[in-house]
């Protein structure tokens, strides 16, 4: 073989060799990743139940005691997703449901919103956001209090038009700075709540909404 053409060879066999080696590696770190990143999540959802209901105020075992909620627009849920029971001795006494703000600045925002029987906000906390880094970041708790003052709340208890930031003449606080963040939580909180009345009875049987429902 041609010298020129056998070294031509080797480097066509070792860029193929070192694409392969490189997407492999790359899969692998993917990979990894996700699954770090999913048990991260995982553990983040499960410190904010207990956080929403405290061991003392329930007596099941959130975690398991669950149902499976059909894709739900209202939510901002364009897939199945897992809600949680809250029960006393047997009775549901509310529910923590999952819900998706899409409108965050940064994108999405997964949120819990815990409800009682009667509608109260028993809690909410966020799960996973991309919003700014001291700025729309403070709808965690770690980060201010802001999220905690929805405990409490109800549809009516602020009236449906003042749910929503004070920039909008509602009655929920912004951020300096930013807004658009808490005007995501504050109206996908008010979703949960009218879509929790909808199904009120549905949900404390321990049942979840068909799809039918939801397109009625």
């Amino acid at each position: 073989m041609n010298p020129v053409v056998r070294a031509m060879t080797r480097n066509a066999v070792g860029l193929a060799l070192f694409a392969l080696i490189t997407a492999g590696t790359i899969a692998l770190t993917h990979g990894l990743t996700q699954d770090r990143i999913a048990k991260q999540e995982a553990r983040a959802e499960s410190r904010a139940l207990f956080q929403i209901v405290p061991e003392t105020q329930h007596t099941n075992d959130l975690l398991s005691d669950t149902l499976t909620l059909p894709a739900t627009p209202a939510l901002g849920l364009d897939q199945p997703a897992t809600a949680h029971l809250v029960r006393r001795e047997g009775r549901v006494t509310g529910l923590i449901l999952p819900v998706i703000a899409p409108d965050g600045y940064s994108g999405d925002i997964n949120l819990l919103v815990g409800i009682d029987r009667s509608g109260d906000v028993l809690g909410v906390r966020v799960t996973r956001h991309q919003e700014t880094p001291g700025l729309g970041d403070k709808i965690e708790t770690r980060k201010s209090d802001w999220v905690r003052d929805f405990a409490g709340k109800e549809l009516g208890q602020p009236p449906a038009e003042e749910w929503t930031v004070a920039k909008d003449g509602g009655a929920f606080d912004q951020f300096t700075g930013a807004t658009i963040t808490p005007r995501a939580v504050v109206h996908a909180v008010r979703e949960a709540l009218v879509y929790f009345r909808s199904h009120r009875e549905t949900l404390l049987a321990g049942n979840a909404p068909t799809p039918t429902e939801e397109t009625d």
